[in-house]
């Protein structure tokens, strides 16, 4: 029979392994974020010369440069992807909760049929589907314009969001519908004064996802715009690098820093909501 207190340091060790190994993967995982931050205060000409994280002197004029070293200052580009952010997210959090309300609670024919065909296009990859949106929108002069990136969010595309919310209106007791029928309210009602105020989690996590993703969308805006007054901040960033001649790493880097803390900010006031929602919804 184990010794009490052999079965404590075992118990204490394999912890204590298990700590090293996460902060391990940890450092590992931030680190090209932190030479990024360090890199964006060097000289362009200095940075792959000493690629270490030791800083001997702070370069601040790529943040200088690189707000304006574009056809326009670097905030236009921000309100750009501003635009486009708050159209995806308004579009998927009206479109996936309207969706999601009808596959969990209406009662339709072929229910079953549409509900798979929905999930089964997450499996489709954009690039499928790309080619055909494109000529769509170019026939309907919506190329170089923001609607090719919002209107589909209005459409309730995202698959994902429609399946996470409705899992999350399952777990949701029908016995508040039906109370909420006898006294005289319809669907509208039902859902606007009973399941919304319940889904916030649900939503908060739609909204946090849908903003990271289009934030940092290149492949559609690439696609769609093509005016540089169009460009959202991932096509800005793309304009620091020429093929033909020299790139500005640093303005890239201390641009790429900037365009960075909406994520940040987004991950820190919505943790809360973004861990409860997935949690909820995960376990039914």
């Amino acid at each position: 029979m184990r010794a009490p207190g052999a079965s404590r340091s075992g118990s204490v060790g394999r912890s204590l392994l298990k700590h090293v190994l996460l902060i391990a993967a940890s450092l590992a995982m931030i680190y090209p974020l932190v030479w990024m931050l360090v890199s964006s205060l060097r000289p362009t000409e200095v940075i792959f010369r000493t690629p270490g994280l030791w800083l001997n002197e702070l370069y601040v004029d790529n943040y200088i440069y690189g707000w304006t070293a574009l056809a326009r200052p670097f905030d236009w580009y921000i309100v750009n992807s501003g635009i486009v952010v708050l159209g995806a997210i308004a579009g998927n959090l009206i479109a996936c909760s309207l969706a999601a309300y009808a596959f969990a609670r209406l009662r339709f024919r072929l229910k079953t049929l549409w509900f798979a065909i929905m999930l089964m296009t997450i499996m489709l990859p954009y690039h499928v589907v790309v080619v055909p949106q494109y000529i769509l929108f170019n026939n309907l002069d919506m190329v170089n314009t923001f609607l090719p990136l919002v209107l589909p969010k209005f459409l309730a595309t995202d698959a994902f969001f429609v399946f996470l919310m409705v899992q999350f209106i399952r777990g949701i007791p029908t016995e508040l519908d039906e109370a909420a029928r006898i006294d005289g309210a319809g669907h509208v009602r039902i859902f606007g004064q009973v399941l919304i105020p319940l889904m916030i989690p649900a939503l908060a996590t739609t909204a946090i996802f849908t903003f990271i993703w289009t934030w940092s969308d290149f492949f559609t805006s690439l696609i769609y715009l093509t005016s540089p007054d169009m460009y959202t901040v991932p096509i800005a960033l793309r304009s620091f690098l020429d093929a033909t001649s020299g790139s500005n790493w640093g303005a890239m880097f201390a641009m790429s820093i900037v365009s960075l803390v909406p994520m940040f900010l987004a991950f820190l006031f919505g943790q809360k909501y973004l861990v409860k929602g997935i949690a909820t919804t995960g376990g039914k």
